[in-house]
Protein backbone atom coordinates (compact mmCIF):
# COMPACT_ATOMS: atom_id res chain seq x y z
CA UNK A 1 0.00 0.00 0.00
CA UNK A 2 1.39 3.34 -1.02
CA UNK A 3 1.66 6.31 1.29
CA UNK A 4 0.02 9.22 -0.51
CA UNK A 5 -1.10 12.82 -0.26
CA UNK A 6 -4.75 13.52 -0.95
CA UNK A 7 -6.83 16.64 -1.46
CA UNK A 8 -10.55 15.98 -1.64
CA UNK A 9 -12.33 17.73 -4.48
CA UNK A 10 -15.88 18.57 -5.31
CA UNK A 11 -18.34 15.73 -5.81
CA UNK A 12 -18.11 14.44 -9.36
CA UNK A 13 -15.01 16.50 -10.19
CA UNK A 14 -12.00 15.13 -12.06
CA UNK A 15 -9.45 12.99 -10.24
CA UNK A 16 -5.80 13.91 -10.80
CA UNK A 17 -2.95 11.55 -9.93
CA UNK A 18 0.54 13.03 -9.69
CA UNK A 19 3.75 10.98 -9.77
CA UNK A 20 7.03 12.53 -8.59
CA UNK A 21 10.48 12.18 -10.09
CA UNK A 22 13.44 10.32 -8.56
CA UNK A 23 14.23 11.81 -5.17
CA UNK A 24 10.94 13.68 -5.07
CA UNK A 25 8.01 13.16 -2.77
CA UNK A 26 4.24 12.95 -2.86
CA UNK A 27 4.18 16.73 -2.41
CA UNK A 28 6.26 17.53 -5.52
CA UNK A 29 3.30 18.20 -7.83
CA UNK A 30 0.38 17.80 -5.46
CA UNK A 31 -0.27 21.50 -4.94
CA UNK A 32 0.30 22.30 -8.60
CA UNK A 33 -2.41 19.84 -9.60
CA UNK A 34 -4.94 21.69 -7.45
CA UNK A 35 -3.93 24.93 -9.16
CA UNK A 36 -4.15 23.34 -12.59
CA UNK A 37 -7.69 22.11 -12.00
CA UNK A 38 -9.42 23.94 -9.14
CA UNK A 39 -11.92 21.74 -7.34
CA UNK A 40 -10.33 18.50 -8.56
CA UNK A 41 -9.66 15.54 -6.32
CA UNK A 42 -5.87 15.04 -6.19
CA UNK A 43 -4.02 11.91 -5.13
CA UNK A 44 -0.22 11.73 -5.13
CA UNK A 45 1.43 8.40 -4.23
CA UNK A 46 4.93 8.24 -2.77
CA UNK A 47 7.36 5.93 -4.53
CA UNK A 48 8.13 2.89 -2.37
CA UNK A 49 11.56 2.05 -3.82
CA UNK A 50 14.70 3.62 -2.36
CA UNK A 51 17.74 4.24 -4.55
CA UNK A 52 20.44 5.48 -2.21
CA UNK A 53 17.74 7.17 -0.16
CA UNK A 54 15.98 8.67 -3.19
CA UNK A 55 12.36 7.62 -3.62
CA UNK A 56 11.41 5.95 -6.89
CA UNK A 57 8.51 3.91 -8.25
CA UNK A 58 10.59 0.97 -9.53
CA UNK A 59 14.15 -0.29 -9.50
CA UNK A 60 16.83 0.24 -12.10
CA UNK A 61 20.33 -1.16 -12.51
CA UNK A 62 21.79 1.92 -14.16
CA UNK A 63 20.82 5.19 -15.83
CA UNK A 64 18.11 4.24 -18.32
CA UNK A 65 18.49 0.53 -17.53
CA UNK A 66 15.36 -0.78 -15.82
CA UNK A 67 14.79 -3.89 -13.74
CA UNK A 68 11.97 -5.07 -15.97
CA UNK A 69 10.72 -7.75 -13.56
CA UNK A 70 10.46 -5.19 -10.79
CA UNK A 71 8.81 -2.70 -13.15
CA UNK A 72 6.16 -5.31 -14.01
CA UNK A 73 5.41 -5.91 -10.32
CA UNK A 74 5.32 -2.21 -9.47
CA UNK A 75 3.13 -1.46 -12.49
CA UNK A 76 0.58 -4.04 -11.36
CA UNK A 77 0.62 -2.61 -7.83
CA UNK A 78 0.13 0.92 -9.12
CA UNK A 79 -2.73 -0.15 -11.36
CA UNK A 80 -4.44 -1.65 -8.31
CA UNK A 81 -3.87 1.57 -6.37
CA UNK A 82 -5.28 3.73 -9.16
CA UNK A 83 -8.27 1.45 -9.76
CA UNK A 84 -9.13 1.43 -6.05
CA UNK A 85 -8.95 5.22 -5.84
CA UNK A 86 -11.14 5.65 -8.93
CA UNK A 87 -13.76 3.30 -7.50
CA UNK A 88 -13.74 5.23 -4.23
CA UNK A 89 -13.83 8.77 -5.66
CA UNK A 90 -16.11 8.11 -8.66
CA UNK A 91 -14.73 11.06 -10.67
CA UNK A 92 -16.01 12.57 -13.89
CA UNK A 93 -12.63 11.94 -15.50
CA UNK A 94 -9.12 10.79 -14.61
CA UNK A 95 -5.88 12.65 -15.35
CA UNK A 96 -2.31 11.53 -14.70
CA UNK A 97 0.69 13.85 -14.38
CA UNK A 98 4.18 12.45 -13.95
CA UNK A 99 7.75 13.71 -14.19
CA UNK A 100 10.77 11.56 -15.10
CA UNK A 101 10.48 8.34 -13.04
CA UNK A 102 6.88 9.34 -12.27
CA UNK A 103 6.16 9.75 -15.98
CA UNK A 104 7.65 6.32 -16.57
CA UNK A 105 5.45 4.50 -14.05
CA UNK A 106 2.42 6.41 -15.35
CA UNK A 107 3.23 5.38 -18.93
CA UNK A 108 3.82 1.78 -17.89
CA UNK A 109 0.44 1.67 -16.13
CA UNK A 110 -1.24 3.12 -19.23
CA UNK A 111 0.38 0.52 -21.48
CA UNK A 112 -1.00 -2.42 -19.47
CA UNK A 113 -4.59 -3.49 -19.17
CA UNK A 114 -7.84 -1.57 -19.54
CA UNK A 115 -8.03 2.19 -19.83
CA UNK A 116 -7.70 4.10 -16.56
CA UNK A 117 -6.67 7.61 -17.64
CA UNK A 118 -8.55 9.97 -19.95
CA UNK A 119 -5.58 12.30 -20.17
CA UNK A 120 -1.87 11.95 -19.38
CA UNK A 121 0.75 14.65 -18.92
CA UNK A 122 4.18 13.03 -19.29
CA UNK A 123 7.12 15.28 -18.38
CA UNK A 124 10.45 13.87 -19.58
CA UNK A 125 9.45 10.21 -19.88
CA UNK A 126 11.94 7.50 -20.81
CA UNK A 127 10.57 4.20 -22.14
CA UNK A 128 13.66 2.31 -23.36
CA UNK A 129 11.75 -0.51 -25.00
CA UNK A 130 9.24 -0.86 -27.82
CA UNK A 131 5.86 -1.08 -26.09
CA UNK A 132 3.21 -3.54 -27.17
CA UNK A 133 0.11 -1.93 -28.67
CA UNK A 134 -2.74 -1.30 -26.24
CA UNK A 135 -6.07 -0.51 -27.95
CA UNK A 136 -7.33 0.91 -24.64
CA UNK A 137 -5.27 4.03 -25.38
CA UNK A 138 -7.43 4.95 -28.36
CA UNK A 139 -8.54 8.61 -27.99
CA UNK A 140 -6.61 9.14 -24.74
CA UNK A 141 -5.15 12.67 -24.76
CA UNK A 142 -1.42 12.72 -24.08
CA UNK A 143 0.95 15.64 -23.67
CA UNK A 144 4.66 14.78 -23.68
CA UNK A 145 7.15 17.50 -22.72
CA UNK A 146 10.89 17.13 -23.17
CA UNK A 147 14.22 18.91 -23.50
CA UNK A 148 16.21 18.74 -26.70
CA UNK A 149 19.43 18.57 -24.64
CA UNK A 150 18.15 16.10 -22.05
CA UNK A 151 21.04 13.71 -21.23
CA UNK A 152 18.73 11.33 -19.35
CA UNK A 153 15.87 11.11 -21.86
CA UNK A 154 17.41 11.20 -25.35
CA UNK A 155 15.15 13.00 -27.86
CA UNK A 156 15.01 10.01 -30.27
CA UNK A 157 13.48 7.85 -27.53
CA UNK A 158 11.03 10.58 -26.62
CA UNK A 159 9.96 10.79 -30.26
CA UNK A 160 9.70 7.00 -30.44
CA UNK A 161 7.33 6.97 -27.48
CA UNK A 162 5.20 9.71 -29.03
CA UNK A 163 5.05 7.76 -32.30
CA UNK A 164 4.15 4.51 -30.52
CA UNK A 165 1.31 6.13 -28.56
CA UNK A 166 0.04 7.83 -31.71
CA UNK A 167 0.01 4.48 -33.50
CA UNK A 168 -2.18 3.14 -30.67
CA UNK A 169 -4.73 5.86 -31.37
CA UNK A 170 -3.80 8.29 -28.60
CA UNK A 171 -4.06 12.00 -29.36
CA UNK A 172 -0.45 13.01 -28.70
CA UNK A 173 0.95 16.52 -28.43
CA UNK A 174 4.75 16.75 -28.12
CA UNK A 175 6.24 19.91 -26.60
CA UNK A 176 9.99 20.54 -26.83
CA UNK A 177 12.17 23.11 -25.12
CA UNK A 178 15.88 23.75 -25.67
CA UNK A 179 17.03 22.74 -22.19
CA UNK A 180 17.86 19.48 -20.46
CA UNK A 181 16.10 17.33 -17.90
CA UNK A 182 14.85 20.21 -15.78
CA UNK A 183 11.24 21.34 -16.00
CA UNK A 184 11.14 24.45 -18.15
CA UNK A 185 8.54 27.15 -17.56
CA UNK A 186 7.25 26.56 -21.08
CA UNK A 187 6.25 23.03 -20.03
CA UNK A 188 3.93 24.40 -17.37
CA UNK A 189 2.40 26.68 -19.98
CA UNK A 190 1.98 23.70 -22.33
CA UNK A 191 0.18 21.82 -19.54
CA UNK A 192 -2.02 24.82 -18.86
CA UNK A 193 -2.97 25.04 -22.52
CA UNK A 194 -3.60 21.30 -22.76
CA UNK A 195 -5.95 21.45 -19.80
CA UNK A 196 -7.51 24.75 -20.84
CA UNK A 197 -7.04 26.18 -17.36
CA UNK A 198 -5.37 29.22 -15.87
CA UNK A 199 -2.83 28.53 -13.15
CA UNK A 200 -1.59 32.08 -12.82
CA UNK A 201 2.11 32.42 -12.18
CA UNK A 202 2.68 28.95 -10.73
CA UNK A 203 5.40 26.78 -12.17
Amino acid sequence: MYHFAETKGQTGAALVFTFHGTGGSADQFHGLASELIPGAHVISPQGDVSEGGAARFFRRTGEGVYDMDDLARRTAAMRDFVETAIARVKPSGVIGLGYSNGANILTSVMLKGPRLFDRALLLHPLIPWTPDANPALDSVKVLITAGRRDPICPPPQTQALADALTAMGAAVDLHWHDGGHQIDRSEVEAIRQALGTNIGQSG
